[in-house]
């Protein structure tokens, strides 16, 4: 299993960094990949990406929220992969770290996405993160 991390510091109160985090139907908004989310009801989304030239939808579930703390997923279907974000105060604010794992069972298929993967995941969360600073403090 395969495991990207990253980790950024917003500027302002975890618990209004994760009131924004945890309106998943919103991540669109957030970042130029995720072209629309659809709610499925019971903390469960199908999300509509575009990535490496693709158009790509899968759906996942909400499996931990702990506010404002953090907010966890798995899919349910496609890629098996799982993520966390786990809030932490700072003095500058909140230090917002993303954890997601991923399994491709097919060796070089893995390691064809892993050389994407990595900097693309750390695009995304960027992205939704200086965004949703952006929001917070605009």
């Amino acid at each position: 299993m395969a495991t990207i991390e990253h980790s950024e510091i917003v500027h302002a109160a975890p618990e209004r960094v994760f009131d924004l985090l945890r309106r998943v139907e919103d991540f669109s908004d957030y970042s130029d990949m995720i072209d629309s989310i659809e709610t499925l009801g019971d903390n469960r989304y199908r999300w509509h990406v575009r990535a490496v030239g693709m158009e790509w939808a899968f759906d996942v579930a909400v499996t931990e929220i702990d506010p404002p703390h953090t907010l966890a997923w798995e899919s349910l279907d496609g890629v098996k992969n799982q993520g966390r974000y786990r809030l932490e105060p700072v003095e500058e604010g909140t230090r917002v770290s993303l954890t997601l794992t991923y399994d491709i069972r097919n060796r070089l298929m893995e390691k064809a996405v892993n050389k994407a993967a990595q900097p693309m995941v750390g695009k995304v969360s960027r992205q939704i993160l200086d965004r949703v600073e952006a929001r917070l403090n605009g």
